[in-house]
């Protein structure tokens, strides 16, 4: 399968579905963000504290697999020079959306978070990854790229989901509630799926997912060069009807910089 192929498609049926990160922001919130009052995520809930971010006023910014109309958008309107990267054309759309009707300038990019070789050595101050990397086999070369890409003294700042989650038979918890441990890490649906529920997925158009082991995610990191400086947990909120929050964090937010 042509992950990427697959998952830009399903990307955009996720568009036309409303899924919640693809829903862009307001123009009072655009509005907000020029009077200095803004925030972002990078997980479901959490606001990403404001001392993680370095001075936006012309910095150059990266939104890494992170289409949507949302985090973008902030940015730019805190005044940012923001570039925004997504595998999904209709993602992207989103953001030049919210350019047009909220006069922003904001640079879209089509490409895979895996090879952002376009983007010359040191180009960014800032790079925003909420969380997309588990559309993704392998996570180790994001953080290279992202470490070549950003200038020294660099940050980035990474959501992604807490591999323990994959764990469990997804079907039976939000059916039932019930946790039960079904599968092995690292995870990949399209390896551990049967074939009934992978032709399910695909009937649905639903978007392909991986795991990645801590090792890969916070270790790829700092294997990668960075120095992690900020850590937090989050979880859906109770609107998600998720099963696994009320027992444990979900999703988990870095700071890291390139000295």
């Amino acid at each position: 399968m042509d992950i990427r192929k697959y998952n830009r498609i399903a990307w955009d049926n996720e568009v036309k579905k409303g899924d919640r990160w693809t829903v862009p922001v307001s123009s009072e919130v655009v509005k907000q963000a020029q009077g200095g009052n803004w925030q972002i995520v990078l997980t479901p809930t959490i606001p990403v504290p404001k001392e993680w971010f370095p001075p936006l006023n012309d910095l150059h910014v990266l939104c890494l697999a992170s289409g949507g109309g949302q985090q973008g958008p902030i940015l730019a309107a805190a005044g940012a020079k923001v570039t925004v990267l997504d595998n999904s054309p209709m993602q992207l759309e989103r953001d030049r959306y919210v350019a047009e009707r909220d006069s922003l300038v904001i640079r879209t990019v089509e490409g895979d978070m895996r090879d952002i070789s376009q983007f010359a050595d040191a180009r960014f101050g800032l790079i925003v990854h909420p969380v997309s990397n588990t559309f993704v086999p392998d996570v180790r070369i994001v953080w290279k790229e992202a470490f070549r890409v950003l200038n020294k003294g660099g940050v980035l700042l990474s959501g992604f989901s807490n591999p323990a989650i994959y764990l469990f038979d997804w079907e039976l918890a939000e059916s039932t509630g019930k946790l039960h441990v079904k599968y092995k890490l690292p995870y990949a649906d399209v390896t551990d799926l049967d074939e009934a529920e992978k032709q399910k997925k695909l009937e649905k158009g639903e978007p392909m997912e991986f795991s990645h082991t801590l090792d890969d995610q916070i270790g790829g990191q700092t294997d990668a060069g960075f120095v992690i400086t900020g850590f937090y947990e989050d979880r859906q909120g109770p609107e998600a009807k998720d099963p696994f929050r009320l027992y444990m964090a979900t999703y988990i937010a870095t700071r890291a910089v390139k000295l």
